[in-house]
């Protein structure tokens, strides 16, 4: 195929754009997360640097990009230096193949789902690389930790799975018109909320931000890096982030179709998508302000345990779903039968040891009963009456 020059041009200026829209979310986003979490814990927030506090993520840039940039002396300088590359660089390329509506992308592939799915997981090779390279103990532990925490891959890449087939193509494009009456939320609900679950673990986001725990391992992979290096990696988690909105308002939240079925103008089609997706952002600050971090032992249990099990059954359930060709209500009751029984199940195990332990404290409690306290004299109070009727102020 030969490439003119105008295509070069066009290219590149799609690709500045992309750069723009995908740094400009992220931004948005550390300023809606300090609000955000400032509003849920009674506190007001960034509000001193510009209207609203709209300049504080400006700020913290250009003192990121102010700090002396060093790096461990027996470091491995040239990965040392590489690995936020690596790790800014999945994060955006991923964005080439998203449509903010039906004509706005910059490349729309027939494989695009497949195409997310064999970029978004190289980032985690520039964490282990970054945690190798700067010759730390907590660094490399920190690293390990991340290449243990891409088993939440497999729960999204079903979750894909299952999402294509329902829509019967792997083009985002088709996904969402697929999409156009009823979103795939209320068909395979559990779907959703594996989807959510596991992208919180493969971004590192609150309560699975394991891998960089600062009780633990201090700062982990990037714990060596400081100023604009560091930046890098801050700026990549928020862009995950919103890959995460986008990508869930795509596949689930019937991206800028539904709820109204036709195509809008690409205006409010991207306005509409970018509504969906900031929701789901907001779920996700909603988690990091009300639950604590895991531990890894217990991520990797709720991995293998739960999210990769569950995920395999509704995989199965969607199979059979289109292979006897239900109506698509039957499979969102299986999705919530399927979600239902092992909660119950879970809380019951939960359960049960607690209660026993409340039997066996009730039954070598000691019982202490009070004695009751004697009633007065009806001398004393008789004696005591004329006395208190005689006084005067």
């Amino acid at each position: 195929m030969n490439v003119t020059l105008s295509d070069a041009i066009t290219l590149g200026v799609q690709l500045f754009a992309l750069f723009n829209v995908a740094a400009l979310g992220a931004v948005s986003l550390v300023w809606l997360e300090r609000r955000f979490l400032g509003r849920l814990q009674g506190r007001p927030g960034p509000n001193r640097v510009g209207p609203f506090g709209l300049l504080q993520p400006i700020a913290d840039a250009i003192k990121l990009m102010s700090k002396e940039d060093v790096a461990p002396g027996s470091s491995q300088r040239l990965l040392f230096y590489a690995s936020p590359i690596l790790v800014f660089v999945p994060a955006f390329v991923v964005w080439l193949t998203f449509p903010l509506a039906r004509d706005v992308v910059v490349r729309n592939m027939e494989m695009g789902l497949f195409f997310f799915v064999a970029i978004s997981v190289l980032s985690i090779v520039g964490l282990v690389l970054a945690g190798w390279s700067s010759n730390s103990k907590y660094a490399i532990l920190g690293g390990f930790r991340a290449a243990a925490q891409l088993v939440s891959e497999i729960p999204i890449i079903t979750m894909i799975l299952i999402v294509g087939m329902l829509s019967d193509s792997l083009d985002f494009v088709k996904v969402v018109d697929a999409q156009a009456t009823v979103p795939f939320i209320a068909v395979v609900p559990l779907a959703f909320v594996i989807f959510l679950v596991a992208g919180l673990a493969e971004v590192g986001r609150t309560p699975f931000d394991i891998y960089f725990a600062e009780s633990e391992v201090v700062g982990g992979p990037f714990v060596e890096y400081s100023g604009a290096h560091w930046a890098i990696f801050f700026l990549a988690e928020y862009v995950n982030t919103f890959v995460v909105g986008i990508l869930g308002a795509l596949l689930f939240l019937g991206g800028w179709r539904w709820p109204f079925g036709a195509d809008l103008p690409q205006v409010a089609s991207v306005a509409l998508l970018m509504g969906k997706a900031y929701f789901i952002v907001l779920v996700i600050f909603w988690i990091r302000g009300t639950y604590p971090r895991m531990r890894i032992d217990q991520l990797m249990a709720m991995a293998w345990k739960w999210l990769i099990p569950l995920s395999f059954v509704l995989f199965l359930a969607a199979a059979f779903q289109l292979k006897f060709e239900w109506p698509w209500w039957v499979l969102t009751i299986l999705s919530l039968v399927i979600l239902v029984v092992p909660v119950i199940v879970q809380s019951r195990k939960q359960r049960n040891p607690a209660l026993a332990l409340a039997a066996r404290y009730a039954a070598n409690a000691v019982v202490v009963q009070a004695k009751p306290r004697p009633a007065p004299a009806s001398e004393d109070v008789a004696g005591a009456t004329p006395a208190a009727e005689g006084t005067s102020p």
